[in-house]
């Protein structure tokens, strides 16, 4: 039985046992209590994606509430539309929601991510105690219609019994979603951005996807509060509401599978036993988001499941790579593949790239050497994408790509490597390198969130031709080993292989023997030379003039941005400029020395 199908049986068996539980419940006030852990839970069940996988703080899920609940109000009180209708009306309402504040918010990040939500919060809060002509403002909006059931409103046993099937289908659909593309992808937003998109992930659209996966369930909820009560007013939304949603993920555990469902439990329960005491409460909720934020940063579950040495990865053993699997990379004859036309780049009076114009050959190993500071990694950026060029142009494939974002030019074929690693350290080995594969697949959102066959197949040869590669840098049996706990050698060759899975055209390495020893070097170099021969065009910058002597067949030297030579290993090694380059002094003397 596989992890999915076992995981969707627990969920079936504990919605089957609660269910069983209710119908048992005659008295109100529990019935109550039970259907607000619902509304929280899916609450937090959307949250959980925004904050525990893209690691994205919002104070502003007050307002998307809000935007559910009155959409429910208005729709039916106002505009009579069926009272089902309106209730996947405000869900869509409050998405759009989701989508107008993800779009400027995310041109800031950190704490001022958070302010700017906080003031969409504030902003919602205003108008709804201000525009009575529509909303009510604190008189409120009545004879709101509930959702019904053979032509009759749903009883309180069955408004708990809705809100624990829908709890329930949330969960399954944001589990489809999570487990596997798009989950990686928002996990590596939360890891390194620049290294996301460097695997061809669409960072802004990743993160609006996860606002407004979280609106949806906040919009949800609302509808719920308000079609319930047939009642809403602007008491119902405050700024204590978005802290209270926050700590639903950061206390019961945010990117944990229950940690939606203990935070929404045990808040809800504190919440019933703080009625009495309202003062007390927001000392009480402060208090608790201090403790989740610097005691137990990974929430309950999250401290739960490092006690029990727990880790949530892909599991190698149970791959069984093919012998269809090829590993010839695209070598489309010869000729030239990359133009690079007096491309200039400045920093303030710092000249990074003075006019440098070169070109490279398909099926050949190009270096990119020169002395510190050279400008090396700067043209690495902007062949990438990285760093925008001032002026020039760099034509790839007969595609001008000057300008393009990361992600592009990562899907129109250039993969690469850091000079300072960029792994995702607390993703498996294995989920490293799959994330390589994420412009690759052609599962999209919809596929994945209803867990369509298509998906399970594109995940199944995304981890098949993952494994095969980690086979081929020897590192197979670290397969479930999280990347950041490997040796720094061994992470360089993760890295490489992640780059490889992009199924690159021209692989880009910045310095990818830095911090290796001698035996790992020089088993760096055979591994290269054996990439070539797969078809793979390489630049790689490199200080390690053995290694880039021995593995090249043609070399480009910079020095403070100027391209000072270029051509055979031996013809460089003659070359008394770059001797002059390197040593600081000319050919003669340093033939002396």
């Amino acid at each position: 039985m596989n992890a999915r199908l076992r995981e969707t049986l627990w969920v079936v068996a504990i919605a089957a046992a609660l269910l069983a539980i209710v119908s048992q419940l005659g008295n109100d006030y529990y019935l109550r209590i039970a259907f607000t852990m619902c509304v929280y839970f899916i609450c937090a069940l959307g949250m959980n994606v925004l904050v525990g996988f893209a690691g994205l703080k919002s104070l502003g899920q007050a307002g998307l509430f809000a935007a559910g609940a009155y959409a429910a109000a208005l729709f039916t009180s106002r505009w009579d539309f069926d009272p089902w209708l309106s209730f996947a009306l405000a869900a869509v309402v409050a998405g759009g929601f989701g989508v107008l504040i993800a779009l400027p918010s995310l041109r800031v990040k950190g704490p001022y991510l958070a302010m700017v939500t906080l003031a969409f919060g504030v902003v919602v809060e205003k108008i709804i105690s201000e525009w009575t002509d529509v909303l009510g403002g604190a008189q409120g909006l009545y004879g709101i219609k509930p959702l019904t059931w053979n032509g009759a409103p749903l009883s309180s046993t069955q408004w708990v019994v809705f809100g624990i099937l829908l709890g329930a289908v949330t969960h399954l659909l944001l589990r489809n979603l999570l487990r596997g593309r798009f989950g990686r992808a928002l996990l590596s937003l939360s890891a390194d951005e620049i290294a996301s998109s460097s695997v061809g992930v669409r960072v802004y659209r990743a993160k609006v996807l996860a606002f407004t996966v979280a609106a949806v369930t906040c919009g949800m909820a609302g509808a719920m509060v308000a079609q319930q009560n047939q009642y809403i007013n602007s008491d119902f939304i405050t700024f204590h509401l978005s802290i209270f949603i926050l700590l639903l993920v950061m206390f019961g555990g945010a990117g944990t599978v229950a940690g939606p469902l203990v935070g929404a439990v045990s808040l809800t329960l504190i919440d019933v036993l703080l009625a009495r005491w309202p003062a007390a409460q927001h000392f009480v909720y402060g208090a608790l988001l201090l403790f989740a934020l610097y005691a137990m940063p990974g929430g309950v579950m999250g401290s739960v499941n490092q006690w029990l040495g727990k880790r949530s990865s892909t599991k190698a053993r149970a791959l069984a790579p093919s012998a269809s699997v090829d590993l010839m990379f695209n070598s489309d004859g010869s000729g030239e593949m990359l133009s690079v036309n007096k491309i200039c780049k400045a920093y303030g009076g710092v000249k990074t790239a003075q006019s440098v114009s070169f070109t490279l050959q398909r099926g050949h190993v190009h270096a990119l050497i020169g002395p510190n500071g050279a400008g090396k990694t700067t043209m690495i950026n902007m062949l990438t994408g990285i760093v925008a060029p001032d002026s020039g142009s760099i034509c790839f494939e007969g595609r001008e790509m000057a300008g393009l974002p990361v992600h592009a030019t990562c899907i129109a074929g250039l993969g690469r490597t850091f000079q300072n690693l960029r792994l995702f350290g607390d993703l498996s080995v294995l989920d490293n390198v799959k994330l390589g594969r994420h412009a690759r697949m052609k599962n999209g959102f919809l596929s994945s969130l209803l867990g369509l066959p298509s998906t399970y197949r594109e995940e199944a040869v995304a981890s098949e031709r993952a494994f095969v590669l980690l086979q081929m840098v020897g590192l197979d049996h670290l397969a479930d080993s999280p990347a950041g706990s490997l040796p720094y050698g061994l992470q360089r060759r993760v890295e490489l292989a992640r780059a490889l899975a992009t199924d690159p055209h021209l692989l880009l390495l910045d310095e990818p023997a830095a911090g290796l020893n001698p035996q790992e070097t020089a088993e760096l170099g055979d591994l290269l030379v054996r990439i070539s021969r797969m078809g793979l065009t390489i630049l790689m910058v490199e200080h390690h003039m053995d290694m880039v002597m021995r593995v090249s067949d043609h070399v480009i030297v910079l020095d403070y941005g100027v391209k000072i030579a270029e051509g055979t290993p031996a013809q460089i090694q003659s070359n008394n400029t770059v001797i002059e380059a390197y040593l600081g002094t000319d050919a003669h003397e340093a033939v002396a020395a």
